[in-house]
Order: C-alpha cells, then structure tokens, then sequence
C-alpha cells in the first residue's frame, strides 16, 4: 500500500514545522510530485467504473443510453444534402511534427528533436520534471492512432463517405499519460443538428459497437449532453475515448493549440503541470462543474500573452489566413508545421511563470468583469448577450466564440475554483 508512505511524508513536512509556517511554492510542488506519483500508482488499480464514471452531477445535462440493438451490416448511410468535399477526397494524416517521431503512414515533414526550457532553479527543475513525468508518450499517441484508423475502416461500412479525426490533448501537445483519446466522426461538410442527426448517428455507431464490435468496444454509452458523445474503452489498446459527430471547431481548436505548443519552449510544461495541478486539486472536472481541460490551457496561454513582456501572441491575429475558420479541414492539419517559433524577450524561468499564474488569476484578472480571449490576446469586457449573463467564468472558444467554461454555472464550485488560486498565490509568499 502507497497510502503509508503518503503519510509518513507528511508527516515529515509536519515535523519540519512547514505547515504551521506555510509551505513555499517550492515544498508545495515537492510535496504535489510526491502525492501525484503515488496517487497515479495507486490509481491503477481502481476499478474503471470508479474511475470513469463522472456524469453523475445533477445539474450536468447529460443521459447516458445503452442500446444493443442488431445492426444490419448490408445497411449504409449517406446525407442526400451534403456536397461532395475536398475533405472526403483527401486522405487524412495527423500532424505528428516537432514533438512525435511520425507514424509509419505520415508523410509531412517533421523535426526530430524536442527543445525544452533549461531549469536553472529549483523550482524550474521541479516542472520540468513533473512534465516529463506525465507528458503524453510516443506509444500511447501509437495506440490511439491505430484504434482511430481501424474504427475509421468500420464506420465507413455504415457511413462511406465519414472521415475520423483524432482531436483533443492527443494531438494538441499538451496530453499527458492519462489523456483520454477524443475523437471527431465527421460525416458531411456542413453542420449537423446534435440534438437529432448526431444522436441518429451516434445510435448507429453505438449499435456497431455493441454487436459486431463487442470484441473490440468495451463498455460503449451513449451520453446525450449538449453535444452529444459515444464512451468507450478500447480492449486493445487499453485506451479510453470519447467519439463526437461534426464538432468541427474541436478539429481546428486542436491545430491551433498545437501550433501555441510548440512555437515557445515553456508553454508545454507549463500547461500541463497546470493541468495536473488542477486535477490533483479537483477543479479539473466540467461534469462536476469545474473547469474542463481545454479550459485550462486557454487560461494559461492568455497569462503568456498578457504578461509586460508577451512570451506569445494572438496566432490568430499575426496568421490570419493560417487558421482561417473557412479553411478546408483537409488543410487545417498542416498548419503548425507553417509558423515559424516566436521569439520573446521574456526570460522568466518556468518557476517564475508558475507563480505568475497563481497571481494573475489570484489578485489581477477581473472575474466579475472580464472575458478571456486568446484570439485577442487579452482581456476583454463580457458580452452582453443572454448566453454569457449570469455566467461565473468566461473563457472565450477562439472560433466559435462561445464559453468554454460555462460547466462553472455554481457559486460553490466557482468559489471553490477561486480559493486555490487565492491559496497557492499566499503559499508562494507573493509581495
């Protein structure tokens, strides 16, 4: 059992007396690394209905369905109403560039070294460590590609013109080892309605997955949220994922994170030590209310872009054409290959910035006043309009322009979600 050694290290940090004192930044993430790791390992042996069924919240609208209803496989479907598209005609081929060695079947140019910041203080030492840690590996991104292709093959059985798109944290460059794969069945060019044709569609697939499948599909749900998704696990790869119909702004959104990933060295360790920091403290879970993970990172990439000396831009503002939301989806994959790095003058060490982060959502960002906008590359004042009133925290989605955070719509959870920011900005002793 971990759960002794936990304890006996805490209660070393008792008898140190850095409790009753207040722990330093430094012994805060000492401490989070130490329980992170143990957490983790302990964790592999809990039961996955413990660990994955988390839309239990009464206030998240969702309703999970299990169908097992025969699917005839002579039967295919097609949307009459859909016009023939550069993406159905192109082979897609996920950009694995910078980070990953590409897969066997890539065929877009890539670079074979990571670059990461040099910690050059304790606590710079301690996020790159907790990165390395727990960023997403070259085989789990294998795995999840390999399941993306052979589901591709068998959904095209029933919808032969429908693309399948791996999206999300797997490619985005800010996965970690517990990443969910997220996955983004396209079957026509124009939007659907997810109230009814993604859920049609979602029901046949969920169908394919419960009798032909079954082999393969472990435990598929249907869960009928805003935009609707099919849970499954993976008894091949052991993976979990999450499968959505025509949420095309997820497949753009993903290339412009990649793009903010790795155009400057510190921003991949520091999102995802963030990530987990937020995890480990229970504000990293949009079906209990807190913040999603996309969330997240898009506050840590406005924290860079609004620091005196930027350490990003707005890629949306300075490329334009690049991440044009008109732009065919065939295309959207070979974007971050085309953006040069950015070269900021800002020389703050990945501790420095972890601490800025807390104080900036801590003491100087306006909650009650101001939205977070990448796409502006700062702060800006909310929107008027119904769907943003009353809303806890507004965190703009750079294409479609909707709340990404609006699972924070409880007092309690916001307020919870504050309290770690106002915690660890006094633990780090700020001025």
């Amino acid at each position: 059992s971990t759960q002794p050694l936990i304890s006996s290290h805490y209660n070393f940090f008792l008898m140190k007396g850095l409790v009753t004192k207040g722990l330093s930044i430094e012994e805060l993430l000492s401490f989070f690394f130490f329980l992170f790791f143990f957490r983790r390992l302990s964790e592999q042996s809990v039961p996955y209905d413990v660990k994955r069924q988390r839309f239990d919240s009464p206030h998240h609208e969702t309703t999970v369905v299990n169908l097992a209803v025969p699917l005839p496989e002579e039967h295919t479907y097609s949307f009459p109403s859909s016009t023939p598209s550069p993406l159905f005609n192109t082979r897609y081929v996920p950009d694995l560039s910078v980070c990953v060695p590409p897969l066997q079947d890539s065929s877009f140019p890539y670079v074979t070294e990571i670059t990461l910041p040099v910690a050059e203080d304790k606590l710079s030492q301690q996020v790159l460590e907790l990165f390395q840690l727990c960023q997403q590996q070259t085989s789990d991104l294998n795995k999840k590609e390999l399941c993306r292709i052979e589901l591709q093959r068998e959904i095209q059985r029933i919808f032969p013109k429908s693309r399948l798109f791996l999206v999300g944290s797997s490619l985005n460059g800010f996965g970690t080892r517990s990443s969910d794969g997220d996955l983004c069945l396209v079957v026509k060019d124009e939007p659907v309605n997810q109230k009814t044709e993604a859920r049609h569609v979602l029901s046949l697939v969920l169908k394919l997955f419960t009798t032909k499948l079954s082999c393969y599909i472990e435990r598929p749900q249907l869960i009928r949220a805003k935009v609707p998704i099919v849970k499954f696990r993976d008894k091949v790869s052991c993976m979990e994922f999450d499968l959505n119909v025509n949420n095309i702004v997820g497949i753009r959104n993903t290339f412009l994170l990649r793009t903010y990933a790795y155009i400057e060295k510190r921003v991949r360790p520091l999102v995802v030590v963030v990530k987990k920091w937020a995890s480990f403290h229970d504000i990293n879970d949009a079906s209990r209310g807190t913040l999603n993970s996309y969330s997240l990172v898009l506050m840590v990439l406005h924290y860079l872009q609004t620091l005196p000396e930027p350490i990003l831009p707005s890629l949306q503002k300075k490329y334009p054409e690049s991440f044009d939301p008109t732009m065919q989806l065939h295309l959207v994959h070979q974007v971050p290959c085309t953006i040069p790095p950015y070269l900021s003058k800002n020389e703050s060490s990945l501790g420095d910035l972890l601490i800025g982060f807390f104080k900036y959502y801590a003491t100087e960002f306006d909650w009650s006043h101001q939205m977070i906008s990448v796409r502006e590359a700062k702060a800006i004042p909310r929107p008027d309009g119904v769907a943003w009133r009353n809303k806890f925290i507004c965190i703009e989605e750079p294409f479609d322009g909707t709340n990404t955070a609006r699972a924070v719509h409880e007092k309690q959870k916001f307020d919870f979600i504050k309290n770690e920011f106002f915690r660890w900005r006094r633990q780090g002793n700020f001025k």
